[in-house]
């Protein structure tokens, strides 16, 4: 059994606009080192796989398929292996 820790943001080219008023209002808190500001979306899945190698097909296959707009957001993701028993954190 894997986990599946993965973060989706916007792609470079595109505006954060959350990200913009978040940066926006700490500069108004008076947090003056910040420059750039992203927030995304967290998910975690756990899936049984035979291997590695398919744990990640399958990753990659519902991420591009459901949990991304392929247009504007990209990802990455954690894969770890863990026993049945253990929840989800």
């Amino acid at each position: 059994m894997y986990i599946a820790k993965i973060y989706v943001t916007y792609k470079p080219s595109i505006l954060d606009p959350q990200g913009e008023v978040i940066k926006s209002a700490l500069t108004r808190l008076d947090y003056t080192g910040i420059s750039q500001v992203s927030q995304g979306k967290y998910f975690e899945v756990k899936l049984d796989a035979r291997d590695v190698e398919a744990a990640n097909a399958e990753v990659k296959s519902f991420t591009n398929s459901l949990l991304i707009n392929q247009n504007t957001e990209t990802y990455r993701f954690d894969l770890s292996i863990v026993n049945e028993d253990e929840a989800i954190l």
